[in-house]
């Protein structure tokens, strides 16, 4: 049995891999029991630094735009770590970023055929504001309602630029992500909160015995795939720079989720052009998607439930 390290999983493709948009069989069988085991694992060099460096420039300006808000922007848990969609408009929505083959292939081989990808936003961790104190989320688990207890949703993060501790890599919780340790059970806070899914104090002692948690150095150009269900925290960015990640989710073709995206039609035959997830759009248009995508709520107040 592999060692329950408290580091993840990273699998690095090979060139031939990386032209064909395919893992091979042994690389994918390494990711399927990554997911399974420890709930998160990572690909490293398969998104393009070019097409990073272009949605991080746009990404970072918005995010000092949503910061002068103040009180009213769209934080979580603190107002070091706000919501950010990133721009649904062509110029900016590369399919090596949004619609990655290998992070699709992968999802596919955990959920089922054609996943349904019905959330994109992301996540930046601010640099510190002179006169506040650095704060760090709470562990926390992002499935803060009733859910099933097998896979059903996994979480396609994008480091936009490299991440390591001081500028705010998350800090994830291993194995965390099934049997007793998911679950309303392990919760404090109800769904809709700013504050929910909070992991009780006494049960993150009991995990630091068996397996604690860890901040990884993720390489700029990886993809990060994690279970939804499993425990993780932002963490406080110490550097100068903003730190943006974005986060696709993509859901089991069975599972009744009924969110649906908001994209620009320039985008349209981009996404059409894919086969591998299904994509229920509100078309807008570019006008309009440029209009509303910074006017989103904090992460914990979307529905990522089923109905019944």
């Amino acid at each position: 049995m592999r060692r329950a390290s408290s580091l993840p999983m990273t699998i690095t493709p090979t060139g031939q891999e990386y032209i064909a948009g395919q893992l091979n069989s042994r690389n994918l069988e390494q990711a399927v029991r990554g997911l399974h085991e420890d709930g998160l694992i990572v690909v490293s060099g398969v998104v393009p630094h070019g097409d990073l460096d272009h949605l991080n420039t746009k990404m970072v300006q918005d995010a000092r735009a949503l910061q002068a808000r103040g009180k009213d922007m769209p934080f979580n848990y603190n107002v070091g770590n706000i919501q950010q969609d990133p721009p649904p408009v062509k110029s900016f929505f590369s399919s090596s970023i949004f619609l990655n083959p290998i992070a699709s292939q992968i999802t596919t081989c955990m959920l089922g055929p054609k996943p349904k990808w019905t959330f994109c936003s992301g996540n930046t961790a601010l640099p510190p504001v002179e006169g506040t104190e650095p704060q760090r989320q709470p562990v926390h688990t992002d499935a803060d309602y009733a859910h099933p207890t097998h896979p059903f949703a996994l979480v396609v993060n994008v480091p936009l630029i490299r991440f390591t501790p001081e500028n705010g890599s998350t800090e994830v919780w291993l194995g965390t992500h099934t049997g007793d340790l998911a679950g309303l059970q392990v919760q404090d806070g109800a769904h809709g909160e700013r504050a929910s899914g909070r992991i009780k104090k006494h049960l993150l002692e009991q995990r630091m015995t068996v397996r604690g948690p860890s901040q990884p150095v993720i390489e700029k150009g990886s993809i990060v795939i994690r279970d939804l269900r499993l425990w993780h925290a932002g963490m406080p960015n110490l550097s100068r720079d903003e730190r943006v990640m974005l986060a696709m989710i993509h859901f089991a073709p069975w599972y009744r989720n009924q969110m649906k995206l908001e994209l620009s039609e320039s985008t349209k035959p981009i996404v059409e052009g894919q086969s591998q997830l299904e994509v229920p759009v509100q078309w807008v248009s570019e006008e309009m998607a440029e209009e509303r995508y910074l006017n989103r709520g904090f992460g914990n107040s979307y529905d990522f439930g089923q109905i019944a």
